[in-house]
């Protein structure tokens, strides 16, 4: 009675709890009525009233069914509602499109992938995959509640303008969070849809590491760090205690701007032989000296490339070229930033599988902390990591006041 009278008192019925509860159950840490009880220190009466609430506002399911057979009183399960409302998660490639419909739990159907649009200017991109983004709302039969978009390139905080998009050559400064919304906006979502329509719009790289953290490979880290090459360069991120570090203006840790070899490739920044052009595919085909097919993705036959140094002595070189290089740029980032975690993704995880020994005998070799074999580097467990993050961050509002999905 004594502990229960000490637990937080919950105004009108835990409704000050809805945002804290509904994030322990879409990042999975409250799977049962006992484990959410125990993780927001509340008597069961309120965690009842809560969950009550949140199943009441369509954003989960409480399954009567008890759970555990253990000891003490069998719990009520928890979990998202699968047929409850979802999110545009939309991510530009250099040389394609992604969009997918995304529930919480970080679940996304499936993605469906575009070309790029004849011209690339930033109107015309962002008109593709918001009007894509658009036929699926229009599609589903599930209330449609914002939209978010991933980009290989640094966003600015917090007015959303795109800098050094280098793969597409669009001007410095353009105001791609503006562009997005209006092209949303004027975009038919379907009557299931809010309108307008909120949208959001940040680097993919950061995005994929929210995600991972959230859902993935980083759950449990307090300092991770992701490093990423998807169809072209290096993309770089930290999340600190559940937050994502991304310096005074939103472009903090532009990793793929390390120099790794002072004589190595030109890079489209201007410098040579930065960890985007050292560990990128095209860096790794360089290094087999093999030319891709043009005519299919990029990183899809670097991943190719990668399985085959398993038999192939040319791909073996190349991959533990790359591999070398990546290596050092991991320990130098790793020097600076002590992370307890390094998630790696797209063709970074493939290097990694490819020779896991060998990339963490480099960062072990050059970094002090990995001396003591302090920095394990893990693959990320997310297929479409960029994808789920833009999804978190379309929820973003609603984690924070579930409430605001019944306007």
């Amino acid at each position: 009675m004594q502990r229960d009278a000490q637990r937080r008192a919950a105004p009108d019925r835990g409704r000050t709890l809805l945002g804290p509860a509904l994030a322990l159950i879409h990042t999975g840490r409250a799977p049962t009525r006992s484990a959410l009880t125990r993780a927001l220190d509340v008597t069961r009466a309120t965690a009842g009233a809560v969950t009550a609430e949140l199943e009441a506002l369509g954003l989960i399911t409480v399954d009567s069914r008890p759970a555990g057979g253990g000891r003490g009183r069998p719990s009520h399960r928890l979990a998202v509602d699968p047929e409850g409302p979802v999110v545009i998660a939309g991510q530009i490639h250099v040389d394609g499109l992604s969009v997918a419909l995304a529930g919480l739990g970080g679940l996304l159907e499936p993605p469906v992938q575009r070309p790029l649009p004849a011209a690339t200017d930033p109107v015309r991109m962002l008109r593709a995959v918001a009007q894509a983004g658009a036929e699926l709302a229009r599609a589903s039969d599930r209330r449609c509640l914002g939209a978010a978009l991933a980009l290989p390139n640094p966003v600015t905080e917090p007015d959303g303008t795109a800098l050094a998009a280098l793969h597409f050559a669009w001007p410095s400064g353009t105001p791609v969070a503006d562009l997005y919304d209006v092209e949303v906006g004027r975009a038919d979502h379907g009557p299931l849809a809010l309108d307008p329509l909120p949208t959001s719009i940040a680097n993919d790289a950061n995005l994929g590491a929210l995600a991972e953290y959230r859902h993935g490979a980083g759950r449990g880290a307090r300092h991770l760090l992701l490093v990423t090459s998807g169809h072209r360069g290096v993309g770089g991120a930290l999340v600190i205690d559940g937050r994502l570090h991304t310096g005074s203006a939103g472009l903090a840790l532009e990793v793929g701007h390390l120099t790794v070899d002072p004589l190595g490739r030109p890079c489209q920044c201007g410098n040579r032989g930065c960890l985007n052009a050292e560990t990128d595919p095209d860096a790794l085909f360089a290094a087999a000296g093999l030319t891709p097919d043009p005519g299919r993705p990029l990183l899809d036959q670097a991943r190719e490339l990668c399985r085959a140094a398993a038999t192939d002595e040319r791909a073996r070189a190349a991959v533990e070229h790359v591999i070398d290089r990546l290596g050092l740029g991991l320990a130098g980032v790793a020097n600076i930033l002590n992370p307890d975690r390094v998630v790696l993704s797209g063709l970074h995880l493939d290097l990694l599988e490819a020779a896991p020994e060998r990339l963490r005998a480099v960062v072990a070799e050059r970094c002090l902390w990995g001396r003591s074999g302090r920095v394990p580097i893990v693959g990320a467990e997310l297929a479409h990591s960029a994808l789920v993050g833009a999804a978190e961050l379309a929820w973003r509002p609603y984690l924070a006041d579930p409430q605001s999905v019944a306007v």
